[in-house]
Protein backbone atom coordinates (compact mmCIF):
# COMPACT_ATOMS: atom_id res chain seq x y z
CA UNK A 1 0.00 0.00 0.00
CA UNK A 2 1.21 3.41 -1.07
CA UNK A 3 2.17 5.94 1.52
CA UNK A 4 1.54 9.25 -0.11
CA UNK A 5 -0.85 11.62 1.39
CA UNK A 6 -3.07 14.29 -0.02
CA UNK A 7 -3.99 17.62 1.32
CA UNK A 8 -6.50 19.80 0.02
CA UNK A 9 -7.17 22.86 1.82
CA UNK A 10 -7.38 26.35 0.42
CA UNK A 11 -5.62 27.82 2.52
CA UNK A 12 -1.84 27.78 1.24
CA UNK A 13 -0.10 28.57 5.07
CA UNK A 14 -2.15 25.76 6.27
CA UNK A 15 -1.85 23.49 3.40
CA UNK A 16 1.84 23.94 3.93
CA UNK A 17 1.99 23.70 7.50
CA UNK A 18 0.24 20.05 7.63
CA UNK A 19 2.13 18.76 4.60
CA UNK A 20 5.80 20.11 6.56
CA UNK A 21 4.72 18.03 9.71
CA UNK A 22 2.94 15.21 7.93
CA UNK A 23 6.16 14.60 5.80
CA UNK A 24 8.65 15.24 8.96
CA UNK A 25 6.98 12.84 11.50
CA UNK A 26 5.86 10.13 8.96
CA UNK A 27 8.41 10.55 6.26
CA UNK A 28 6.34 9.96 3.34
CA UNK A 29 5.22 12.05 0.28
CA UNK A 30 2.49 14.50 0.39
CA UNK A 31 0.77 16.06 -2.33
CA UNK A 32 -1.23 19.54 -1.73
CA UNK A 33 -4.26 20.54 -3.98
CA UNK A 34 -5.80 23.90 -3.31
CA UNK A 35 -9.04 23.65 -5.04
CA UNK A 36 -11.19 20.68 -6.21
CA UNK A 37 -10.37 21.17 -9.82
CA UNK A 38 -6.61 20.19 -8.78
CA UNK A 39 -8.21 17.40 -6.22
CA UNK A 40 -9.75 15.60 -8.87
CA UNK A 41 -6.33 15.18 -11.05
CA UNK A 42 -4.23 13.97 -8.36
CA UNK A 43 -6.86 11.46 -7.45
CA UNK A 44 -6.99 10.34 -10.89
CA UNK A 45 -3.63 10.23 -11.57
CA UNK A 46 -2.25 8.97 -8.19
CA UNK A 47 -3.33 6.19 -5.08
CA UNK A 48 -3.04 7.26 -1.36
CA UNK A 49 -2.73 6.09 2.23
CA UNK A 50 -4.81 9.24 3.44
CA UNK A 51 -6.65 12.17 1.76
CA UNK A 52 -7.13 15.10 4.34
CA UNK A 53 -10.21 17.33 3.11
CA UNK A 54 -10.90 20.19 3.60
CA UNK A 55 -14.87 20.77 2.88
CA UNK A 56 -15.15 24.17 1.84
CA UNK A 57 -13.21 24.81 -1.71
CA UNK A 58 -13.54 28.06 -3.68
CA UNK A 59 -14.46 25.79 -6.43
CA UNK A 60 -16.64 23.35 -4.36
CA UNK A 61 -18.47 25.08 -1.25
CA UNK A 62 -20.57 22.24 0.05
CA UNK A 63 -17.82 19.32 0.46
CA UNK A 64 -18.38 17.45 -3.22
CA UNK A 65 -14.69 16.60 -2.69
CA UNK A 66 -15.55 14.47 0.27
CA UNK A 67 -18.50 12.38 -2.06
CA UNK A 68 -15.87 12.51 -5.14
CA UNK A 69 -12.59 10.98 -2.31
CA UNK A 70 -15.00 8.54 -1.55
CA UNK A 71 -16.45 7.66 -4.53
CA UNK A 72 -12.84 6.98 -6.01
CA UNK A 73 -11.99 4.47 -3.00
CA UNK A 74 -9.72 6.55 -1.13
CA UNK A 75 -10.25 6.79 2.94
CA UNK A 76 -10.77 10.39 4.18
CA UNK A 77 -10.18 12.45 7.05
CA UNK A 78 -12.83 15.66 7.06
CA UNK A 79 -10.65 19.09 7.87
CA UNK A 80 -13.51 21.96 8.83
CA UNK A 81 -13.78 25.02 10.86
CA UNK A 82 -17.22 24.83 11.02
CA UNK A 83 -18.18 23.62 14.75
CA UNK A 84 -22.13 23.32 13.94
CA UNK A 85 -23.09 19.86 15.56
CA UNK A 86 -25.70 18.82 12.64
CA UNK A 87 -23.30 19.43 10.11
CA UNK A 88 -20.61 17.51 11.73
CA UNK A 89 -23.40 14.70 12.13
CA UNK A 90 -24.26 15.46 8.32
CA UNK A 91 -20.44 14.74 7.99
CA UNK A 92 -19.82 11.62 10.18
CA UNK A 93 -22.28 9.49 8.58
CA UNK A 94 -20.73 9.03 5.53
CA UNK A 95 -17.87 6.87 5.38
CA UNK A 96 -14.99 8.55 6.66
CA UNK A 97 -12.14 8.05 9.16
CA UNK A 98 -12.51 11.39 11.60
CA UNK A 99 -14.20 15.16 11.43
CA UNK A 100 -11.19 17.29 12.78
CA UNK A 101 -11.68 21.07 13.48
CA UNK A 102 -8.92 23.55 12.20
CA UNK A 103 -8.53 25.22 15.21
CA UNK A 104 -4.75 25.20 15.90
CA UNK A 105 -1.47 23.33 16.25
CA UNK A 106 -3.10 21.48 18.16
CA UNK A 107 -5.76 20.30 15.74
CA UNK A 108 -2.71 19.09 13.57
CA UNK A 109 -0.52 17.31 16.14
CA UNK A 110 -3.84 15.51 16.22
CA UNK A 111 -3.69 14.83 12.82
CA UNK A 112 -0.70 13.69 13.09
CA UNK A 113 -1.31 11.32 15.85
CA UNK A 114 -4.33 9.87 14.13
CA UNK A 115 -2.38 9.35 10.87
CA UNK A 116 0.37 7.21 12.58
CA UNK A 117 -1.70 4.99 14.37
CA UNK A 118 -3.61 4.24 11.14
CA UNK A 119 -0.38 2.97 9.63
CA UNK A 120 0.04 1.11 12.71
CA UNK A 121 -3.14 -0.38 12.67
CA UNK A 122 -2.80 -2.23 9.52
CA UNK A 123 -0.66 -4.57 11.74
CA UNK A 124 -3.11 -5.62 14.06
CA UNK A 125 -5.75 -8.31 13.17
CA UNK A 126 -9.01 -7.54 14.63
CA UNK A 127 -11.66 -10.79 15.59
CA UNK A 128 -15.49 -9.33 15.74
CA UNK A 129 -17.99 -11.87 17.16
CA UNK A 130 -21.42 -11.23 16.66
CA UNK A 131 -24.74 -13.17 15.40
CA UNK A 132 -26.10 -9.90 14.12
CA UNK A 133 -24.78 -10.35 10.12
CA UNK A 134 -25.93 -6.76 9.85
CA UNK A 135 -24.05 -5.75 12.43
CA UNK A 136 -20.67 -7.76 11.65
CA UNK A 137 -20.66 -6.13 8.58
CA UNK A 138 -21.04 -2.67 9.80
CA UNK A 139 -18.42 -3.29 12.41
CA UNK A 140 -16.27 -4.59 9.83
CA UNK A 141 -16.59 -2.26 7.36
CA UNK A 142 -15.47 0.83 10.08
CA UNK A 143 -12.88 -1.53 11.13
CA UNK A 144 -11.47 -1.60 7.93
CA UNK A 145 -11.48 2.05 7.17
CA UNK A 146 -9.13 2.30 10.40
CA UNK A 147 -6.91 0.13 8.15
CA UNK A 148 -7.50 -3.04 10.50
CA UNK A 149 -7.36 -6.73 9.27
CA UNK A 150 -10.50 -8.00 10.34
CA UNK A 151 -12.37 -11.49 10.89
CA UNK A 152 -15.83 -12.21 11.52
CA UNK A 153 -17.37 -15.06 13.04
CA UNK A 154 -21.48 -15.52 14.17
CA UNK A 155 -20.47 -17.13 17.63
CA UNK A 156 -17.94 -17.31 20.58
CA UNK A 157 -17.37 -21.45 19.70
CA UNK A 158 -16.67 -20.11 16.33
CA UNK A 159 -14.14 -17.81 17.80
CA UNK A 160 -12.57 -20.22 19.88
CA UNK A 161 -11.68 -22.44 17.00
CA UNK A 162 -10.33 -19.74 14.75
CA UNK A 163 -7.74 -18.39 17.54
CA UNK A 164 -5.27 -21.02 16.93
CA UNK A 165 -5.15 -20.51 13.47
CA UNK A 166 -4.61 -17.32 13.62
CA UNK A 167 -1.77 -16.04 15.64
CA UNK A 168 -1.69 -12.46 14.84
CA UNK A 169 -5.24 -11.62 16.24
CA UNK A 170 -4.24 -8.62 19.04
CA UNK A 171 -8.61 -7.88 19.52
CA UNK A 172 -11.78 -9.38 20.11
CA UNK A 173 -14.26 -7.38 19.75
CA UNK A 174 -18.10 -9.53 21.09
CA UNK A 175 -20.76 -9.20 21.45
CA UNK A 176 -22.64 -10.41 24.58
CA UNK A 177 -25.91 -12.00 23.51
CA UNK A 178 -25.19 -14.92 21.24
CA UNK A 179 -26.22 -18.23 20.31
CA UNK A 180 -23.82 -21.53 21.30
CA UNK A 181 -21.48 -19.30 23.22
CA UNK A 182 -22.30 -15.69 24.72
CA UNK A 183 -19.35 -13.20 24.77
CA UNK A 184 -19.07 -13.54 28.24
CA UNK A 185 -18.18 -17.41 28.27
CA UNK A 186 -16.29 -16.30 25.25
CA UNK A 187 -14.10 -14.02 26.88
CA UNK A 188 -13.41 -16.44 30.19
CA UNK A 189 -12.62 -19.27 27.73
CA UNK A 190 -9.90 -16.96 26.12
CA UNK A 191 -8.47 -15.68 29.50
CA UNK A 192 -7.63 -19.17 29.90
CA UNK A 193 -4.66 -19.37 27.36
CA UNK A 194 -4.10 -15.66 26.54
CA UNK A 195 -3.72 -12.61 28.99
CA UNK A 196 -4.45 -8.69 28.81
CA UNK A 197 -0.79 -8.47 27.46
CA UNK A 198 -1.31 -10.95 24.35
CA UNK A 199 -5.16 -10.18 23.15
CA UNK A 200 -7.14 -7.67 24.32
CA UNK A 201 -10.97 -7.77 24.36
CA UNK A 202 -13.54 -4.68 24.10
CA UNK A 203 -17.32 -6.35 24.99
CA UNK A 204 -19.97 -4.70 23.22
CA UNK A 205 -23.14 -4.73 25.22
CA UNK A 206 -26.96 -2.84 24.94
CA UNK A 207 -28.23 -0.03 27.46
CA UNK A 208 -29.79 -2.67 29.67
CA UNK A 209 -27.20 -4.49 30.29
CA UNK A 210 -25.02 -2.35 32.15
CA UNK A 211 -24.33 -5.21 35.16
CA UNK A 212 -23.22 -7.15 32.42
CA UNK A 213 -20.61 -4.60 31.96
CA UNK A 214 -19.37 -5.13 35.39
CA UNK A 215 -19.03 -8.76 34.73
CA UNK A 216 -16.92 -8.58 31.55
CA UNK A 217 -14.53 -6.49 33.34
CA UNK A 218 -14.12 -8.94 36.24
CA UNK A 219 -13.97 -11.90 33.73
CA UNK A 220 -10.67 -9.86 31.50
CA UNK A 221 -12.39 -7.68 28.88
CA UNK A 222 -9.74 -4.72 28.94
CA UNK A 223 -13.32 -2.29 28.07
CA UNK A 224 -16.94 -2.09 26.88
CA UNK A 225 -18.92 -0.25 24.34
CA UNK A 226 -22.81 0.19 25.24
CA UNK A 227 -25.08 0.23 21.79
CA UNK A 228 -26.24 1.91 20.47
CA UNK A 229 -22.76 4.27 19.97
CA UNK A 230 -21.27 6.29 17.43
CA UNK A 231 -18.59 6.47 15.21
CA UNK A 232 -16.42 8.18 16.98
CA UNK A 233 -17.09 6.86 20.20
CA UNK A 234 -16.46 3.43 18.40
CA UNK A 235 -12.95 4.29 17.21
CA UNK A 236 -11.65 6.02 20.15
CA UNK A 237 -12.25 3.01 22.17
CA UNK A 238 -10.67 0.46 19.83
CA UNK A 239 -7.67 2.39 19.33
CA UNK A 240 -6.82 3.44 22.67
CA UNK A 241 -7.19 -0.04 23.49
CA UNK A 242 -4.69 -1.11 20.78
CA UNK A 243 -2.31 1.54 22.36
CA UNK A 244 -2.73 0.18 26.05
CA UNK A 245 -2.08 -3.54 24.20
CA UNK A 246 1.15 -1.44 22.30
CA UNK A 247 2.06 0.27 25.09
CA UNK A 248 2.33 -3.19 27.95
CA UNK A 249 4.30 -5.44 24.91
CA UNK A 250 6.99 -2.20 24.68
CA UNK A 251 7.04 -2.37 28.16
CA UNK A 252 7.31 -6.05 27.97
CA UNK A 253 9.91 -6.10 25.36
CA UNK A 254 12.22 -3.75 27.30
CA UNK A 255 11.93 -6.15 30.48
CA UNK A 256 12.53 -9.03 28.47
CA UNK A 257 14.60 -7.98 25.12
CA UNK A 258 18.53 -7.18 25.37
CA UNK A 259 19.39 -3.28 24.51
CA UNK A 260 21.78 -3.58 21.87
CA UNK A 261 20.60 -6.54 19.71
CA UNK A 262 16.76 -6.89 20.23
CA UNK A 263 17.33 -10.64 21.22
CA UNK A 264 16.01 -12.17 24.14
CA UNK A 265 17.88 -11.31 27.20
CA UNK A 266 19.60 -13.90 29.81
CA UNK A 267 16.57 -13.64 32.25
CA UNK A 268 13.78 -14.15 29.83
CA UNK A 269 15.74 -16.92 28.56
CA UNK A 270 15.49 -19.05 31.69
CA UNK A 271 11.85 -18.05 32.02
CA UNK A 272 10.88 -19.34 28.58
CA UNK A 273 12.77 -22.47 28.99
CA UNK A 274 10.71 -23.22 32.36
CA UNK A 275 8.12 -23.62 30.09
CA UNK A 276 9.09 -25.07 27.41
CA UNK A 277 11.00 -27.70 29.29
CA UNK A 278 7.85 -29.18 30.33
CA UNK A 279 6.02 -28.70 27.43
CA UNK A 280 9.04 -30.51 25.44
CA UNK A 281 8.58 -33.71 28.14
CA UNK A 282 5.11 -33.52 27.50
CA UNK A 283 5.12 -33.78 23.72
CA UNK A 284 8.56 -35.87 23.74
CA UNK A 285 10.31 -33.43 21.71
CA UNK A 286 14.03 -33.20 21.47
CA UNK A 287 16.21 -29.80 21.47
CA UNK A 288 19.64 -28.65 21.29
CA UNK A 289 21.26 -26.21 23.56
CA UNK A 290 24.42 -24.70 22.07
CA UNK A 291 26.61 -21.58 23.56
CA UNK A 292 28.97 -19.55 20.92
CA UNK A 293 30.63 -16.21 21.30
CA UNK A 294 33.06 -14.34 18.85
CA UNK A 295 36.56 -15.30 18.33
CA UNK A 296 39.42 -12.28 19.31
CA UNK A 297 36.69 -10.50 20.55
CA UNK A 298 38.42 -8.12 22.79
CA UNK A 299 40.96 -7.48 20.04
CA UNK A 300 38.18 -6.02 17.77
CA UNK A 301 37.65 -3.59 20.40
CA UNK A 302 41.18 -2.57 21.28
CA UNK A 303 41.65 -2.45 17.53
CA UNK A 304 38.88 -0.46 16.19
CA UNK A 305 36.97 0.40 19.08
CA UNK A 306 33.61 -0.10 20.98
CA UNK A 307 31.42 1.21 18.53
CA UNK A 308 32.36 -0.99 15.99
CA UNK A 309 32.47 -4.03 18.41
CA UNK A 310 28.76 -3.18 19.10
CA UNK A 311 28.34 -3.64 14.72
CA UNK A 312 30.16 -6.67 15.02
CA UNK A 313 27.50 -7.70 18.23
CA UNK A 314 24.63 -6.55 15.94
CA UNK A 315 25.61 -8.24 13.11
CA UNK A 316 25.84 -11.49 14.66
CA UNK A 317 22.66 -11.10 15.99
CA UNK A 318 21.11 -10.92 12.71
CA UNK A 319 22.80 -13.65 11.04
CA UNK A 320 21.21 -15.78 14.22
CA UNK A 321 17.95 -14.09 14.06
CA UNK A 322 17.55 -15.19 10.32
CA UNK A 323 19.19 -18.60 10.56
CA UNK A 324 17.12 -19.86 13.09
CA UNK A 325 13.18 -20.94 13.08
CA UNK A 326 10.74 -18.32 14.80
CA UNK A 327 10.36 -21.04 17.59
CA UNK A 328 13.70 -21.60 18.84
CA UNK A 329 14.81 -19.32 21.55
CA UNK A 330 18.09 -17.41 20.39
CA UNK A 331 19.25 -15.02 23.66
CA UNK A 332 22.29 -12.69 24.18
CA UNK A 333 23.60 -13.55 27.42
CA UNK A 334 26.27 -11.12 27.18
CA UNK A 335 29.13 -9.25 25.72
CA UNK A 336 29.83 -11.50 22.79
CA UNK A 337 28.39 -14.74 24.57
CA UNK A 338 24.76 -15.95 22.82
CA UNK A 339 22.53 -19.17 23.45
CA UNK A 340 20.52 -20.82 21.06
CA UNK A 341 17.87 -23.16 21.92
CA UNK A 342 16.63 -25.05 18.55
CA UNK A 343 13.35 -26.37 19.28
CA UNK A 344 12.09 -30.15 18.30
CA UNK A 345 14.72 -31.13 16.41
CA UNK A 346 17.61 -34.12 15.55
CA UNK A 347 21.14 -33.87 16.50
CA UNK A 348 21.88 -33.97 12.56
CA UNK A 349 19.43 -31.25 11.84
CA UNK A 350 20.65 -29.32 14.49
CA UNK A 351 24.40 -30.13 13.38
CA UNK A 352 23.47 -28.53 9.85
CA UNK A 353 22.17 -25.80 11.18
CA UNK A 354 24.72 -24.29 13.33
CA UNK A 355 27.72 -25.46 11.15
CA UNK A 356 25.77 -23.44 8.70
CA UNK A 357 25.44 -20.44 10.98
CA UNK A 358 29.32 -20.44 11.60
CA UNK A 359 29.75 -20.91 7.97
CA UNK A 360 27.78 -17.56 7.02
CA UNK A 361 29.42 -15.12 9.79
CA UNK A 362 32.81 -16.31 8.49
CA UNK A 363 32.02 -15.37 4.75
CA UNK A 364 30.35 -11.98 6.45
CA UNK A 365 31.88 -8.84 6.25
CA UNK A 366 30.93 -5.03 6.21
CA UNK A 367 32.15 -1.94 5.44
CA UNK A 368 34.43 0.77 8.41
CA UNK A 369 36.12 3.70 7.38
CA UNK A 370 38.30 4.66 5.36
CA UNK A 371 37.05 0.99 2.43
CA UNK A 372 38.00 -1.10 4.84
CA UNK A 373 36.21 -4.03 5.60
CA UNK A 374 35.95 -6.13 8.81
CA UNK A 375 35.49 -9.60 8.97
CA UNK A 376 35.19 -11.97 12.15
CA UNK A 377 34.26 -15.96 13.25
CA UNK A 378 32.19 -17.40 16.35
CA UNK A 379 33.29 -20.67 18.10
CA UNK A 380 30.07 -22.81 18.77
CA UNK A 381 29.61 -25.53 21.75
CA UNK A 382 26.29 -27.84 21.59
CA UNK A 383 24.89 -30.86 23.39
CA UNK A 384 21.28 -32.23 22.57
CA UNK A 385 19.17 -31.89 26.01
CA UNK A 386 18.89 -35.00 27.72
CA UNK A 387 16.77 -35.66 31.25
CA UNK A 388 19.18 -32.61 33.11
CA UNK A 389 17.40 -29.37 33.44
CA UNK A 390 18.59 -27.03 31.54
CA UNK A 391 21.37 -25.18 33.46
CA UNK A 392 23.38 -28.70 33.34
CA UNK A 393 22.74 -28.84 29.52
CA UNK A 394 24.09 -24.95 29.08
CA UNK A 395 27.40 -25.93 31.28
CA UNK A 396 27.72 -29.11 28.77
CA UNK A 397 27.54 -26.59 26.04
CA UNK A 398 29.75 -24.38 27.28
CA UNK A 399 32.23 -27.41 28.09
CA UNK A 400 31.77 -27.97 24.37
CA UNK A 401 32.60 -24.50 23.34
CA UNK A 402 35.76 -24.42 25.89
CA UNK A 403 37.11 -27.63 23.40
CA UNK A 404 35.79 -25.10 20.06
CA UNK A 405 38.39 -22.14 21.64
CA UNK A 406 41.22 -24.40 22.31
CA UNK A 407 40.94 -26.40 19.29
CA UNK A 408 41.60 -23.27 17.06
CA UNK A 409 38.58 -21.51 16.78
CA UNK A 410 35.65 -20.72 14.03
CA UNK A 411 34.41 -24.35 14.66
CA UNK A 412 31.90 -26.10 15.88
CA UNK A 413 31.99 -28.73 18.54
CA UNK A 414 29.26 -30.88 19.12
CA UNK A 415 29.12 -33.24 21.79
Amino acid sequence: MTDKILIVEDNKTLAKLIAKKVEMSLDCKVDVAYSFSEAKLFLKTYKYFITLLDINLPDAPDGEIVDYALSQGNRAIVLSANIDKDFRQKMLQKNIIDYVNKGGMNDINYIIHTLKRLKKNQDHTVLVVDDSMVFRKQMQNMLENMFFNVITVAHGEEALGILPTKPNITLILTDYHMPVMDGLQLTYEVRKTHDKNSIAILAVSSNKDNEVNALFLKTGANDFITKPFSKEEFSCRINNTIEALENIQIVTNHANRDYLTGLYNRRYFFEAMAQYEVEAAEKGEQFAVAMLDIDHFKKINDTYGHDVGDKVIVSLSEILRTSTNHRDIVARFGGEEFCIVLKNINRYSAVDILERIRSEVENFSFAIENDNYIKFTISIGAVMHNDENIEESINQADMMLYKAKNSGRNQLVFE
